[in-house]
């Protein structure tokens, strides 16, 4: 099972390379790519900007056009996986806190519909779990729109796994400063 990491964006918001700042000894980067490791996954590709280090048993997949929004670095991310790969799960650069528990959780619940995501509150949120038999549908995927477009249209497709709660996205440095201060955003 392979890990795609989405961590192409321009982090606007964020003011500067969101995943190079430090979340303890790590980048937020770094600390994704950990996650997928302690989790089992591999291989583990990573879609980032241009010139950007990736660890070095990481994949990366350059996105030199990161304004095509976040449809396009799923298409990357998918188109650049090796043919042997049957499934894999899409993980959010700007998560670096995400329980391992939850990514395995959601691998174990493979099998019976071909997209797997985490959900609480009635919402399906990332990480979502991609089958090969569904790899073709992220294609229909334009502008900033990532799975959830396709998962509103398609639940039948969707096993939800039931989860207590997502750690939000690392958006602001005020986000950040959250996470320091508190172990989540």
């Amino acid at each position: 099972m392979a890990a795609v990491i989405l961590a192409a964006g321009s982090a606007t918001r964020f003011g500067s390379p969101k995943q190079l700042a430090r979340v303890g000894d790590l980048t937020m980067l770094e600390a994704v790519v950990a996650i997928a490791r302690e989790a089992g996954l591999d291989p583990i590709l990573a879609v980032v900007p241009g010139a950007l280090a990736v660890p070095p048993d990481v994949v990366p997949v350059r996105n030199d056009d990161p304004e095509r929004g976040l449809s396009h670095s799923l298409q990357m991310g998918i188109a650049a996986l090796p043919g042997d790969v049957e499934a894999a799960l899409m993980l959010l650069g700007d998560q670096p806190t995400l329980p391992v528990a939850t990514v395995n959780a959601i691998v174990a619940a493979r099998g019976s519909r071909p997209i797997v995501a985490a959900s609480s509150g009635g919402l399906i949120l990332p990480p979502v779990l991609v089958e090969r038999s569904a790899f073709d549908s992220v294609a229909l995927l334009h502008g900033d729109l990532g799975l959830r477009e396709i998962i509103r249209g398609n639940r039948q497709v969707v096993r939800e796994v039931p989860v207590d709660a997502i750690p939000a996205d690392v958006d602001t440095p005020a986000d950040l400063e959250r996470l320091g201060s508190s172990g989540s955003v």
